[in-house]
């Protein structure tokens, strides 16, 4: 109430101020010159007779506007300035930093009036040296709120769907961070007005016979100790209206924070009686790879070091095909489906001897059309659900903005693919879905929502990176059925990326097992319980719990960590914590050999089949 009492004041004499107390304002009176307060005058005259009360008052609106001017003009060039490192490459970034950096070495006052001198005295010199100056700081701000931002899962999938970069600011970067900026920008009007109301004051800013409040400070500190009033209430009216600027940027800032910002929705279409066809079911040669890497490598640059996570990952997938990638945590899975989606972070680098997608090589594909490529025919779901999705956006909007950047659709047709997506997956209230955020749905809800994003665009392959792992076991079979689904009707090859083997076992066809950075073993499935051979795949299928173990009998673990991956690794990276191990392991790299159909193990001395049926079997079979 306080607020809205101060803004309703500023508001009022800024519309009728000039008005209603111009003619006193501007009409000298020869016969009332230098009047101190009186009836007639209560702050008294000028040097020409003029109303003081009447030149505050009608100096309102010259005041507030070019404070609010120099504010968003700051604001606007400085927050695109901070926006842009959260969209633009590694070398761009660090160019734009540095210039962040050097343009807050300078005092934001002294700037002012250094181009406020420069340009010529004026209204409009300072108000545009007063928006230079501000603009470091809204970059500043900007720049770190929007580094929070870059990092996370929604803008990662965002980047997937190769959404450009105005489109990634304008939907995915400022809304995120529009309440902290909110309050900044109305806490530096407060700071522009004082500000552009001490040039005035020096002499830089608004010029005779146009005055705001810092001119008529400046006119009436001459007769300060004789009569304060004509210099107190210029500054009184200052500081009241710094203080409402502030007191708005709290309120406006809490009420963002209770209550999101309403978005305009157009009327969805009906739901399509049945689901579309599969995408991919009529198209030649649905058998070819999907997918091929060969040799694929992943370098971390760091301040001493450079870690190399993946070391020569070789993998393929065909349509339809679901497979499972497995490991301990460090093995590289995460970084590995990165690489293949181009998400690594900024300053990784990542090197093969073939990769193709869906027959397109990338060595002869610009960065342009890879990403295009892998827009329109990848698509990725996370981990975490809640981190997957823009929680300033709608779920509509971000089940659509893929489909209408790359094929070009109607909002209304988007809308429509949305509602037969939510149906395929589910989820009930199809309209009402699409307005919600992404806080108002459950964990189970999100995931599903997840999914029928990454199948909007019909994509050839879908990488799923432990998708199951933060929710309950009966919605985890909900969403591998979802998958299956998906991987039926669409013809999809899927990547799934797992700590759960039995998860794997009954859902893959074949599973990829991972150790230090490379694949160690490559086998059907329904053969990971029985017919591992790895050393290393032995023992992660052994150290899986059995409900129908003793209960007094230790978990197996696998003793010993993971290699160093600062260093190149003589041998096989497992053989310190191998039991088989032979001298020749400490010394030659494993090359991965065929042990049957679609079996291929990277070992020197594979283990013969185990006949398995828990953990203490498989014990006893490799002692």
């Amino acid at each position: 109430m306080i607020t809205l009492a101060m803004l309703g004041s500023l508001a009022v004499l800024a519309a009728v101020g000039a008005v209603l107390y111009g003619p006193a304002a501007g009409g000298p009176d020869p016969s009332a010159v230098l009047l101190g307060p009186t009836a007639d005058h209560p702050l008294g005259t000028d040097r020409l007779g003029r109303d003081l009360l009447a030149r505050l008052l009608a100096a309102t609106w010259p005041s507030l506007l070019s404070a609010v001017v120099a504010t968003l003009l700051g604001a606007a060039a400085g927050i695109t300035l901070g926006a842009l490192t959260a969209v633009v490459g590694e070398r761009a970034r660090r160019l734009l930093g540095a210039l962040i950096n050097l343009l807050l070495a300078f005092p934001a006052l002294l700037v002012a009036m250094f181009l406020a001198a420069l340009l010529g005295a004026g209204a409009g010199a300072a108000v545009f040296a007063m928006a230079v100056a501000s603009a470091p700081g809204f970059a500043r701000l900007t720049q770190t709120l929007a580094a929070k931002v870059a990092g996370t899962d929604f803008m990662a999938a965002a980047r997937v769907l190769g959404l450009r970069r105005h489109r990634l600011l304008l939907r995915h970067v400022l809304p995120h961070i529009a309440e902290p900026l909110l309050l900044n920008t109305t806490v530096a009007a407060g700071s522009a007005l004082v500000a552009l109301s001490g040039l005035s004051f020096l002499g830089l800013g608004v010029q005779p016979p146009s005055y705001d409040w810092g001119l008529l400070l400046s006119q009436g500190l001459d007769r300060i100790y004789t009569e304060p009033l004509p210099a107190v209430a210029p500054g009184i009216a200052i500081v009241y209206a710094a203080v409402a600027f502030q007191l708005l940027g709290e309120v406006l800032a809490g009420a963002a924070a209770r209550r999101p910002r309403p978005r305009r929705r157009e009327e969805p279409a009906a739901h399509p009686a049945h689901p579309a066809q599969p995408a991919h079911a009529d198209r030649p040669g649905a058998a070819a790879p999907v997918l091929e890497v060969e040799d694929l490598r992943v370098a971390l640059p760091t301040a001493d070091r450079v870690v190399r996570p993946v070391r020569g990952v070789t993998l393929a997938l065909r349509r339809g095909e679901m497979v499972g990638l497995v490991g301990e945590s460090g093995s590289g899975k995460s970084l590995t489906a990165l690489a293949l989606a181009d998400l690594l972070p900024d300053g990784a680098d990542a090197t093969w001897r073939t990769h193709r997608f869906l027959g397109r090589d990338a060595a002869s594909s610009t960065r342009t059309e890879r990403r295009r490529l892998l827009a329109t025919g990848m698509a990725m779901i996370f981990q975490n659900p809640a981190s997957a999705f823009n929680p300033s956006l709608r779920i509509g909007t971000q089940l659509t903005e893929a489909v209408r950047a790359h094929h070009g659709v109607s909002r209304a047709e988007a809308v429509e693919r949305a509602l037969a997506q939510l149906q395929r997956v589910a989820l009930p209230g199809g309209r009402r879905l699409l307005r919600s955020r992404p806080f108002q749905l459950s964990g189970g809800q999100r995931q599903r929502v997840a999914i029928a994003a990454a199948s909007m665009m019909r994509p050839a392959l879908i990488v799923a990176d432990e998708p199951t792992t933060a929710l309950d076991v009966t919605v985890q079979r909900q969403i591998m059925d979802l998958l299956r689904r998906v991987r039926r009707e669409d013809a999809t090859a899927i990547l799934l990326i797992s700590h759960d083997l039995a998860l794997v076992a009954d859902t893959c066809d074949r599973v990829l097992v991972m150790y230090g950075g490379t694949i160690v073993e490559n086998l059907p499935a329904r053969e990971l319980a029985t017919g591992a051979r790895h050393p290393y795949t032995r023992m992660l299928v052994a150290s899986v719990p059995d409900l129908a173990a003793e209960p007094d009998r230790p978990l197996r673990t696998i003793e010993g960590g993971p290699p160093d991956l600062y260093g190149a690794i003589p041998g096989c990276a497992f053989h310190d914590r191998c039991a088989h191990r032979v001298d020749r392991c400490a010394e030659e790299s494993p090359v991965p050999a065929s042990l049957g159909p679609r079996h291929e193990v990277a070992c020197w001395r594979p283990l013969p089949p185990a006949v398995f049926s828990g953990p203490r079997e498989t014990e006893e079979a490799e002692q």
